[in-house]
């Protein structure tokens, strides 16, 4: 769970890969990495509005900019549906071969799809992959619901987690 808590807050970085001019490279102070023959941190160039990088096993921020500005959620929001979709699974609150029914909301959503059909219920396991892999709008919502009920009422558990997780700005309004 570290690891995607970890993702999360870097993910605030994915969307500046659209970025049309890389961000100019920082010029790095020595550090110990430095020292024993790595690069710098600050000399990667990460093309990124906002980022952090924190080492999950001592909890130290090794490097960032703008952590605290707010961004577009992009992808972050597709990773907060799935942390919270793989903690209910290993509650076992959901199973992967579970068949979840298709919302008339969720067949409707817009944008990125996986193109489910409401009559027919489709597993776990198939709406995680069309969430990951296809980015599906539908797919999300359908998890969703299916882990709280409603988008609405998981929206309200993504933003406790994001509290929990110290995401402090981040704000759900939607899977």
């Amino acid at each position: 769970m570290r690891l995607i808590a970890t993702l999360l807050m870097v993910a605030l970085a994915l969307p500046a890969s659209a970025a049309k001019k890389p961000a100019p490279r920082a010029e790095a102070e020595p550090t110990a990495s430095a020292e024993a023959g790595l690069a710098p941190i600050g000399s990667l160039g990460i093309a990124a509005k906002s980022y952090l990088l924190i080492d999950v096993q001592s909890d130290q921020v090794l490097t960032g900019q703008n952590a605290e500005m707010r961004v577009e959620p992009a992808s972050l929001t597709k990773l907060m549906t799935a942390y919270l979709v793989f903690e209910a699974l290993k509650q076992q609150k959901l199973s992967l071969t579970q068949a979840l029914p298709v919302s008339e909301r969720a067949w409707k959503a817009e944008g990125s799809r996986m193109f489910i059909d409401p009559k027919t219920p489709v597993s776990v396991q198939e709406l995680l992959h069309g969430m990951i892999t296809q980015s599906g709008n539908d797919a999300s919502i359908t998890l969703a619901e299916g882990v709280a009920g409603s988008e609405e009422a998981f929206a309200d558990l993504m933003n406790k987690r994001a509290q929990a997780l110290g995401l402090k700005n981040s704000h759900f309004k939607n899977a």
